[in-house]
């Protein structure tokens, strides 16, 4: 390629650390894309011939034929994917391929090549966010008036609905796919045209490339094109983050799964067993999506670390932003998959949740409100009067709605019956009927809201 410049061939040990078709041949089709519109837009300005553009469209159809069919020669003697291309694309129609590279370079290909595949993850990222909201959304409506306790520090807080536990996802999810959305859209520029840093003497038309490849418009600075990979940081961020929402849910299945709680039961399908312990089912899924999270966390970590001291404009340091963004959508969309179809295949124990929604006092915060709402205590007092009165039941070994109105008459006088109304965790559960609370009234309109939300979507 450089073989007017130089006289011999670069070392054995320059060949093995900067050879990179090993992973960049994942960007074929971006690259056979940006080539055929390239050569489109060369011949419509008159920088090609009809005949020569024809003859180039002609071996680039080829290529992907082969490419397609698994018969493509990937050679490390020409180092990336795109001389790859180039070099086939002699073999098959001569020297008029060298044509193609007029008004480009390696730089902006490359650039441009990223861009679409990072625009192509996203899109399938958001297409299956979508599926397991979906995938909650049925789930959540199944539950929604089962009762389970809401955990603060991982301690019992106040009875909740699993179905309103299972929304708190679809809202994060729901988040995650937006942050992708946006992504999209703003890494949605064409760098092509740039070619290796300081734009080109050609008759180029970047408005056509950009439309041929859809994008919205060309990128406006021709440095920036080519050094610029924060749509690459942007879309790991954003994975990472998603990434970490599945790992919170993966851990929640793990504890729900275990004897202890009881709460839910993963079926075979994603369950293993173990060598010796014949009575073991372990929820491996789970702990795998969970451990996916810190490989998406260390690959954006990587590649920050890589991009963090680099002048402008390109370095070859920029060829080791590939392997961290492969391995990022890699493992987010077996997480995702993987995650989909555990919700799907979840069974709630409803007896068991029921049973712990009531322990550990979880209706005190309704006694103290019933002390302010009644009584018209301040809350600060009514939360010391519901403190006094939890000592006197835990020391008792006794609930809340278990103990003897006299006792919690002793502690304030003017208590009432009517407190006992509020103490189960039913009562509780359907008394928090705010915008976004627990009840199932609202659990259901807000399942509702997201179906009609993605639907539209």
């Amino acid at each position: 390629m450089w073989g007017g410049r130089f006289s011999t061939k670069p070392a054995d040990l320059m060949q093995a650390i900067n050879v990179s078709i090993g992973f960049d041949r994942r960007l074929a089709h971006q690259d056979l894309a940006g080539s055929r519109a390239h050569a489109a837009m060369l011949a419509a300005v008159g920088v090609l011939t009809s005949a020569d553009e024809r003859e180039i469209q002609r071996g680039l159809d080829q290529i992907e034929a082969e490419i397609i069919g698994e018969t493509f020669p990937f050679r490390e003697e020409f180092e990336d994917i795109h001389m790859n291309v180039e070099a086939r694309l002699r073999e098959l129609i001569g020297p008029v391929s060298g044509r193609l590279h007029t008004a480009r370079s390696r730089n902006d290909q490359v650039a441009l090549d990223v861009r679409l595949w990072v625009r192509e993850a996203c899109e399938r990222s958001i297409d299956q966010l979508r599926a397991l909201q979906n995938s909650l959304l049925i789930q959540a409506e199944k539950n929604a008036d089962v009762l389970m306790p809401g955990f603060t520090h991982l301690q019992p807080a106040q009875p909740v609905t699993f179905g309103h536990h299972l929304m708190a996802y679809v809202e994060m999810f729901g988040r995650d796919a937006d942050r992708f959305a946006d992504a999209r859209r703003r890494m949605n520029e064409c760098p092509l045209g740039a070619a290796a840093l300081a734009g080109s003497p050609f008759p180029i038309d970047r408005e056509a490339t950009a439309k041929a490849l859809g994008f919205d418009r060309p990128t406006a600075n021709s440095m920036d094109s080519v050094a610029a990979r924060d749509f690459a940081l942007e879309a790991m961020s954003n994975a990472a983050i998603s990434a970490v929402h599945l790992s919170r849910l993966a851990e929640e299945i793990v504890i729900w799964s275990t004897p202890q709680f009881g709460f839910v039961s993963l079926s075979d399908a994603f369950t293993t067993g173990s060598s010796i312990m014949p009575q073991k089912r372990n929820p491996d899924a789970a702990e795998l999506v969970r451990a996916k999270a810190g490989r998406l966390l260390g690959a954006l970590s990587a590649l920050l670390v890589v991009m963090k001291g680099l002048p402008l404009t390109y370095s070859k340091d920029m060829q080791e932003d590939k392997e961290p963004l492969f391995d990022s959508f890699d493992g987010l969309e077996l997480a995702l998959s993987a995650m989909t179809g555990m919700i799907g295949d979840l069974v709630a124990n409803r007896e068991a949740m029921r049973a712990a929604a009531g322990r550990g006092f979880s209706t005190a915060t309704d006694l103290a409100d019933w002390l302010v709402r009644v009584l018209d205590l301040p809350f600060r007092d009514a939360h010391h009067v519901t403190g006094a009165i939890v000592k006197q039941a835990e020391l008792k070994g006794q609930d809340l709605w278990e103990l003897p109105l006299e006792m919690l008459q002793r502690i304030e006088p003017r208590i009432t019956a009517e407190i006992f109304e509020v103490l189960s965790v039913e009562a509780s559960v359907d008394s928090r009927t705010s915008y976004g609370g627990t009840a199932p009234m609202q659990v259901h309109a807000q399942i509702a809201r997201w179906r009609s939300q993605l639907s539209a979507s």
